[in-house]
């Protein structure tokens, strides 16, 4: 899909991924819809041109109708849909905090669903378009004390696996991109499940944070993830997942080698788990 009166609807647009990805498509001639839950506090991509700066909060369907409408409206059509927003969480699964437990799953997944729903009835018309889900590397294995934001992950790949089926011979194409760590504001606004202490987990919780704090430094940034869904849009291959980032790729490698029990004893003493 080349950049010629493209249009590439992006949620999530205000950091990390979202904005990157938002810079690279419109310095490649795209028209982009960026999208984000505060537009009033952007004061960057809204300097950029052919790119509309709009409201779109993953939860609340009438600004998912309303930017689709907006971004109509400005350039004709949408192409291209990235569903970049979501939120991650970490802490032990027990002592998981029921509205944060809702949210996750309302923003990360249920919010995936929603605006794929929203723009197909358009894609559908044109007989052509692109629904790119980022998703994570832990939606095809899983780490310590991220349950949670794991499950969501599991859940999007299950959906995005799905659906390709449904849309391929309407002519939408459905692809994954799948990073590892992310040197973001993302990982900055990690929530933390817990809602009580439990001094059972403390002490690996402990260590699995300790472990996470020394891991910051081998994140990808979010410029390279972005390539990474650029090329994946515009590429033109009958090809569903991208691992994006060398841990993912480490971590995929390793878990292809290993059975359940290999990677569970590798991961755990990675983490300082095992005693």
């Amino acid at each position: 899909m080349n950049s010629t009166n493209k249009t590439v609807l992006i949620t999530g647009s205000s950091t990390g991924i979202g904005k990157s990805a938002v810079k690279i498509f419109q310095s490649k001639g795209w028209n982009v819809i960026a999208t984000m839950r505060t537009p009033e506090k952007e004061t960057e991509l809204n300097k950029l041109d052919n790119v509309l700066v709009t409201e779109l909060d993953v939860t609340k369907q009438n600004t998912i109708d309303s930017a689709i409408e907006k971004g109509l409206t400005t350039f004709g059509k949408i192409d291209v849909l990235i569903n970049n927003a979501g939120f991650g969480m970490m802490g032990i699964a027990e002592a998981s905090d029921e509205t944060l437990m809702q949210r996750i799953f309302d923003v990360n997944v249920f919010g995936v669903i929603r605006t794929t729903k929203a723009i197909l009835p358009h894609m559908r018309a044109n007989k052509n378009g692109l629904i790119l889900n980022v998703s994570s590397i832990v939606g095809l294995f899983t780490l310590p004390y991220q349950g949670l934001y794991h499950a969501t992950k599991h859940a999007v790949e299950g959906f995005t696996g799905s659906i390709q089926y449904e849309l391929k011979s309407l002519g939408i194409d459905v692809k994954l991109v799948e990073p590892g760590g992310v040197n973001t504001e993302f990982i900055n606004n990690i929530s933390l499940t817990c809602n009580k202490e439990i001094s059972d987990y403390k002490e690996g919780l402990e260590k699995y944070m300790a472990a996470v704090q020394e891991y910051m430094g081998h994140l990808s940034t979010s410029d390279s993830i972005a390539e990474i869904v650029y090329n994946a849009v515009t590429d033109n291959k009958e090809q569903l997942r991208y691992i994006a980032g060398p841990d993912a790729e480490q971590f995929m490698a390793a878990r292809k080698s290993m059975d359940d029990k290999a990677f569970f004893e590798m991961v755990s003493n990675q983490f300082g788990l095992l005693n």
